[in-house]
């Protein structure tokens, strides 16, 4: 330890004069993960009353899609979407690739939180619906939905820190977000330490910032749950 230098390893100059060209792609990254997150939404939604649907074929291809969306890196979906699509005539910005594969690999995270949220519900609320002749719509929208929201919401919201976290491996397709910026940075000043810890904070305060919007987000949802 008595040849460690310690001035290396956080230079609050250095830090300072890239913080705002940093804090551009940490705009982006929060950009693209509440794009992603409302995408993976809906489509995990759809995916969830699939997976839940008694046509034993639709189930199936639900199955099928959150099992592999679920047992591949989002690394590998971004790359085919990116440098595979092209050579069947199919290119994309790469924002927009990045956009496209988070959602689609979250969305299986989403569907599964939402298809166990939705079981949760006590069966009696679903007869309660047919006595009042609501339909399957009506019923999933006025009584299902609000309360599995209320079930869904800690768990989705760890997706959505997922989501903001996993918006780094957009770098490699070469999206201006966080990380590529300072891998910018650390390419002119050879500063990668302190470029990488001042990038782990601002994902730390973007993540606890989700976990301050989770708690408020849960007192209200359970404001009238009695104990």
């Amino acid at each position: 330890m008595a040849d460690f230098k310690w001035e290396y390893l956080f230079n609050i100059e250095i830090a300072l004069d890239s913080l705002p060209y940093i804090l551009l792609g940490a705009r982006d990254t929060v950009l693209i993960a509440l794009i992603s997150m409302f995408f993976a939404l809906v489509f995990g939604l759809f995916v969830a009353l699939a997976r839940m649907n008694k046509f034993k074929l639709l189930s199936f291809t639900a199955r099928l899609f959150i099992s592999f969306m679920r047992g591949t890196p989002l690394l590998v979906i971004l790359f085919i979407l990116y440098f595979g699509l092209p050579m069947v005539g199919i290119e994309m910005k790469p924002l927009t690739a990045a956009i496209i594969g988070i959602s689609v690999h979250f969305s299986a995270y989403t569907a599964e939180i939402i298809r166990s949220a939705i079981s949760s519900v006590a069966k009696g609320q679903w007869e309660a619906a047919e006595t009042l002749r609501l339909s399957y719509w009506q019923t999933m929208r006025r009584i299902i939905l609000p309360q599995a929201t209320r079930i869904a919401l800690p768990p989705l919201s760890s997706v959505f820190m997922d989501i903001i976290k996993g918006t780094s491996l957009a770098m490699v397709i070469t999206v201006s977000e966080l990380f590529y910026r300072a891998k910018v940075i650390v390419g002119q000043t050879y500063e990668s330490l302190t470029l990488y810890i001042l990038v782990a904070l601002i994902y730390w305060g973007l993540c606890t910032v989700v976990t301050l919007l989770q708690d408020y987000l849960e007192k209200k949802a359970n404001r009238y749950v009695t104990t």
